[in-house]
């Protein structure tokens, strides 16, 4: 499909907020509004809204914004209905003249772009997907509340009274969070000692239950991968949580039309950055799912870690510095990452581990799915092969440089780091995905 106007007559522009739902009717051939309509965001109003849409054409498809947000209620009545929806989640606004804006001048320009773009996305499913969805973000939340409650009480057990300090001298913090959820206020004690006792319990209590139940929505996490998608938890570094994100962010069959879409959703596709006569530049994607992108490098983390299979791969590649930044060493005789004379060389994690996403994605993207092609590069039939992140802190042995792999092809990153140091454009192309 490349247009909206070849399949419908009208388009529906809803710009989608807490309280209220305003929507356009926008012809599909002109451009032109037939109709505007501002409704509360209720069942009744959802009605309302389709109602209006009757009025007009029934040859039509919907433009919402926010389809998993203020947007969700309407989206479940329209999918019920087998509607065709349209998902615009980040809109490319257009310039407003002079300023304007309003909800329905919002929800015009959320129709023509929908007509405008020649890939449209389709809303997220529920179900599963969206019980994940929930449990990922209670968890998260969970997770990070008791991680804070922890600092606080490694901080407050610091500038403590030497009293207290002395009963927690010498322990980790996991030891430090049971003692104090087990302290008692002695009435011996000054109100600063004991003020700080309470807080400490406090504190310790907080993160104890927080914890627990982290643990009880990650069972809960277990238990829907394990009914929706099994397969994926066989997958080497895939776990619940993982697994769980990438499910998120996948959805439904059909939703990513490819491998090359899959790699822009993760942000792990690196983006062209060239200029003049300098056409293999590219650049790290910050967009994307970062919470798909952080769930990739985590995978890859576990597999530098208990893989075999990896961490054989890792030693071989590292042996024979097949990255741009080993052959600079070794040219050199110094390290590109160092500002002494070693000739200690460095794998890039991401060059290391391009297999990482055939493994992911497995059974994800559909089979039928047209051969993606990088601008500028040559189509590439095998598995994904895009991974991008910036690693703040390289574990022992990985250098901070960036490379992005692409099975059986010279890697375009890797001509864009050779040529930013000065080396010939050219570069063997990589050894094949170990099994």
């Amino acid at each position: 499909m490349t247009s909206l106007s070849e399949i419908a007559e009208i388009v529906i522009g809803v710009d989608t907020h807490v309280h209220t739902h305003s929507a356009a009717a926008v012809d599909a051939r002109t451009g032109g509004v037939l109709g505007e309509l501002t409704v509360e965001a209720t069942p009744r109003g959802y009605q309302a809204l389709v109602d209006f849409a009757d009025a007009h054409s029934q040859l039509r498809a919907w433009a919402v914004e926010g389809t998993g947000g203020h947007g969700a209620g309407l989206s479940r009545l329209l999918a019920r209905r087998y509607e065709l929806v349209v998902e615009l989640d980040r809109p490319e606004r257009a310039r407003r003249r002079h300023g304007a804006k309003s909800d329905p001048l919002d929800a015009i320009r959320a129709a023509r772009e929908a007509l405008s773009r020649a890939k449209l996305g389709t809303p997220r499913s529920a179900g599963q997907r969206q019980a994940l969805s929930v449990l990922l973000a209670a968890r998260r939340s969970a997770v990070q509340a008791g991680t804070d409650a922890q600092r606080q009480l490694f901080s407050l057990v610091i500038a403590a009274p030497e009293q207290l300090r002395a009963r927690f001298r010498g322990r980790k913090l996991a030891a430090m969070v049971r003692l104090a959820a087990r302290l008692r206020i002695s009435p011996r004690w000054d109100a600063e000692t004991a003020t700080t006792a309470r807080v400490l319990r406090d504190l310790a209590r907080r993160a104890l239950t927080l914890g627990s139940e982290a643990t009880r929505h990650e069972k809960d996490i277990l238990a829907i991968v394990r009914s929706w998608r099994p397969d994926l938890l066989t997958q080497p570094g895939i776990g619940p949580i993982v697994a769980a994100t990438v499910l998120c962010a996948w959805s439904h069959p059909g939703r990513v039309r490819s491998e090359a879409a899959f790699a822009m959703l993760a942000g792990a596709a690196p983006i062209p950055a060239s200029s003049g006569q300098t056409t293999t530049r590219h650049r790290l994607n910050r967009y994307g799912d970062r919470q798909l992108n952080r769930a990739l490098h985590t995978a890859v983390l576990a597999r530098l870690r208990y893989d075999p299979t990896t961490q054989a791969y890792t030693q071989r590649r590292t042996s024979e510095s097949k990255t741009p930044a080993r052959s600079n060493a070794a040219s050199s005789g110094t390290s590109p990452e160092t500002s002494t004379g070693s000739s200690k060389t460095h794998p890039s994690p991401l060059d290391i581990h391009r297999s990482v996403h055939s493994s992911i994605r497995q059974d994800l993207i559909p089979t039928d799915a047209p051969i993606a092609k990088v601008p500028g590069e040559r189509p590439y039939p095998t598995a994904c092969a895009y991974f991008a992140s910036w690693w703040s802190s390289p574990p022992s042995g990985i250098s901070r440089s960036v490379t992005v792999s692409v099975a059986g092809e010279s890697t375009a990153v890797d001509r864009w780091e050779a040529g930013r140091r000065g080396t010939p454009s050219a570069v063997a192309a990589p050894d094949p995905i170990p099994p």
